[in-house]
């Protein structure tokens, strides 16, 4: 059999997977805060004819024979490269201006999970939540030292408020704070988005939905802190980070990849035809 059928059909299986990886980047080009991926390749098994020696006094170095015997994939790596960030008004959105993933929690069985998507809403009991339901996690107390579900509603008012004032509106500042403002002109801090970095981003597992699990095989910096320190980046309300797929650059690697497809189709073709010749010998 030759060798370079093999090589054929593992250049033909691996750059399938790239066009896979190209698909899923262009077809999320417009997913809220999505990292796009690239893959990696490193060659395959070689088979060693001959070895290498060293060279003595009355002979010279002997240098190795070696037959590839293909490629393969080492990696797909996501690109956690900045998304633009656009404006859209609305007081839930928030977006991440640097490093790091804002951390939520399924109120279901305590999963939490790593976000970078900040199309936030508040649901009916006042919790800041994801689309899905997912509770955003920081300070969740007025005296920011507890840990928790953010709620933004009236519960740690000053004393000043009158009774039964409700929640008029809020906002967040670039640290994350959620500030509240009560229907009788009261003003406090309800609680504070807190966000988390990690040491490996490439160890957190896409699960969908905007979801990143596998926290603690990227090996978190510390607990979720405060956003502008520890190396973290600012929040920005009303606005949302747009997917980081560059098209242009997609189309580019999309041709390559075709052509890389065509041209190890043409090695299995070839090769079929050479050993097409080799049982034709006999005749």
């Amino acid at each position: 059999m030759l060798r370079s059928l093999n090589s054929g059909v593992s250049g033909i299986q691996q750059f399938q997977e790239q066009m896979d990886v190209i698909g899923n980047n262009i077809a999320n080009v417009n997913t809220t805060a999505f990292k796009s991926a690239r893959v990696e390749f490193a060659d395959a098994f070689s088979q060693t004819l001959r070895g290498s020696a060293a060279g003595s006094a009355t002979s010279s170095s002997t240098t190795s024979l070696q037959v590839g015997t293909g490629v393969s994939t080492s990696s797909i790596q996501n690109q956690f490269t900045q998304g633009a960030v656009t404006r859209t008004g609305l007081p839930t959105d928030l977006a991440v201006s640097g490093q790091g993933f804002f951390v939520v929690r399924d109120p279901m069985n305590n999963s939490t999970f790593a976000t970078r998507a900040g199309d936030f809403r508040v649901d009916n009991n006042g919790y800041l939540v994801t689309n899905d339901g997912m509770r955003v996690q920081g300070f969740s107390d007025a005296g920011l030292s507890a840990r928790g579900d953010i709620q933004i509603d009236a519960t740690g008012a000053p004393a000043t408020a009158a009774a039964g004032a409700t929640v008029a509106s809020f906002s967040f500042d670039q640290q994350g704070q959620v500030n509240v403002r009560l229907s009788d002109g009261t003003e406090f801090i309800r609680g504070q988005v807190l966000l988390q970095n990690f040491q490996d981003p490439q160890a957190l597992v896409k699960e969908g939905n905007n979801l990143y699990s596998g926290l603690s095989a990227a090996g978190p910096l510390t607990n979720p802190d405060v956003p502008g320190t520890m190396g973290l980046g600012r929040v920005q309300a009303g606005a949302l980070e747009l997917s980081n797929v560059d098209l242009a650059n997609e189309f580019s690697t999309l041709i390559t990849t075709q052509r890389a497809f065509q041209a190890c189709s043409r090695i299995i073709t070839t090769s079929d035809e050479m050993l097409q010749e080799l049982v034709n010998l006999k005749r």
